[in-house]
């Protein structure tokens, strides 16, 4: 058995510089910037509370889009479960796996990022 929950809105900002996506949506959501940025400057997290969904800003090479991130305590069962209802598989990054829907949407499936993963996440049987 593994357990998943959806981990986070994920805004992908075609940008070199994440400072004025990073002032939009914080003041559009209403939620402060976290204190810690990431070492590269790659990634900006917004302070939500403990109860929602995590939101993520990303510097990316691709058009700007939104994709989500599913959380999981066991990678390679959460793909095999998500590639059995249609999923595919594109890329394993570090330490996340980029899939795409049946209707074209990419996602991510990501080791668990909050420390209270498990109280909402749904725990699949194994087969």
């Amino acid at each position: 058995m593994h357990k998943s929950r959806l981990g986070a809105v994920v805004i992908d900002c075609q940008s070199d510089d994440l400072s004025e996506a990073t002032a939009f949506w914080s003041q559009a959501l209403g939620y402060d910037v976290e204190a810690d940025p990431d070492d590269d400057g790659k990634y900006v997290r917004l302070e939500v509370p403990p109860d929602e969904v995590t939101v993520i800003l990303q510097r990316v090479d691709h058009p700007s889009r939104v994709h989500l991130d599913i959380e999981t305590d066991d990678l390679e069962a959460e793909v095999t479960r998500l590639e059995k209802l249609g999923a595919k598989r594109v890329a394993a990054i570090k330490r996340w796996i980029v899939m795409e829907a049946p209707s074209g949407q990419r996602f991510c499936v990501v080791t668990p990022q909050r420390s209270n993963f498990g109280e909402g996440a749904k725990a699949w049987p194994s087969d």
